[in-house]
């Protein structure tokens, strides 16, 4: 069954898009994680371009954040000053970052900064992912009981001025540092259309010091706000976003996470680890293969619309 996406402006199988945001909504409901990093590149590899890619996952990512915002919040796992720094950042992030893929688009820079963006991003952290993952089989295998240790933050980041009290992460921390972070994932969301919850949480948690228990859930806020801000602003000055793809996608997921959720309970974590990251991994290795190929067609002619 073919259906027409306008603002895509190619056909496309309704099932083919309802199985791929199950097939993504599975993977974030059984890792946990937002499914961005992977819906874009998967709608790009379908023959949707990136920029609409970017623009209507954009949209997907704000609506399947908001259950589990919704969620954590009931369950008081949210720090609201917390959130409102990150947010001051966040949400300057995601303005600079629709600007800066207006004039990439412009100069028709866009696919390909996307695209190596993807390769960097995804090949060095699912590597990362993989590693850690191995690591951690080969010494449950070996019998080593590995101890789970907080990294110190560092000595600058302590002596950074500006410090505020985050009551319910019990933490007095500059709020320097946070909202680089904020800045950085808003920013990363406008341009690659991923939550970035992925990045967020490690460095909070192991550079920023933060407790664990808020993290997930100041993280799932941001994401939220910052994904509304960038579909907003896709919307009105880059006029992208597809809203056909996008509730499709939205429809898809919600059956998939649920299943995924299930299937996460039963593997252990070092094993679901090493999963995402040779999910990430082979990912990155695609795009960077997209990259390099010879295309079938060198030449391709258009129509300027110029009189004569």
């Amino acid at each position: 069954m073919q259906l027409f996406l306008p603002i895509a402006d190619i056909p496309i199988n309704v099932f083919l898009i309802l199985g791929l945001g199950a097939a993504v909504g599975f993977v974030s409901g059984m890792f946990g994680i937002g499914g961005g990093f992977l819906m874009t590149p998967l709608l790009i590899f379908l023959g949707i371009s990136p920029a609409v890619a970017v623009a209507s996952v954009s949209s997907h990512m704000a609506a399947s954040s908001f259950s589990g915002a919704l969620s954590y919040w009931r369950k008081r796992a949210i720090d609201p000053a917390l959130c409102l720094v990150l947010l001051c950042g966040g949400v300057a992030g995601t303005a600079s970052g629709v600007w800066i893929f207006s004039l990439l688009r412009s100069v028709g820079q866009l696919d390909l900064i996307i695209a190596l963006s993807y390769v960097v991003l995804l090949t060095g952290v699912g590597s990362l992912m993989f590693l850690e993952g191995l690591r951690a089989i080969l010494r449950s295998r070996g019998g080593n009981t590995s101890v789970t240790r907080r990294v110190r933050a560092q000595g600058w980041i302590l002596g950074l001025p500006l410090k505020m009290r985050f009551k319910r992460s019990k933490i007095y921390l500059s709020v320097i540092p946070v909202i680089a972070v904020g800045y950085f994932v808003g920013f990363l969301g406008a341009i690659m259309g991923v939550g970035g919850s992925f990045l967020l949480i490690p460095i909070m948690i192991y550079v920023l010091r933060v407790p664990t228990f808020t993290v997930i859930g100041s993280a799932m806020v941001l994401t939220l706000v910052t994904m509304v801000v960038a579909t907003i602003l896709h919307a009105l000055t880059n006029h992208l976003v597809d809203a056909v793809l996008a509730l499709m996608l939205m429809v898809g997921g919600v059956f998939g996470a649920q299943f995924g959720a299930r299937a996460g309970q039963r593997i252990r974590g070092e094993h679901l680890r090493l999963l995402l990251g040779l999910l990430v991994l082979s990912v990155g290795i695609r795009f960077a293969v997209e990259l390099v190929i010879r295309p079938g067609e060198l030449y391709s002619i258009r129509d300027l619309g110029i009189g004569g």
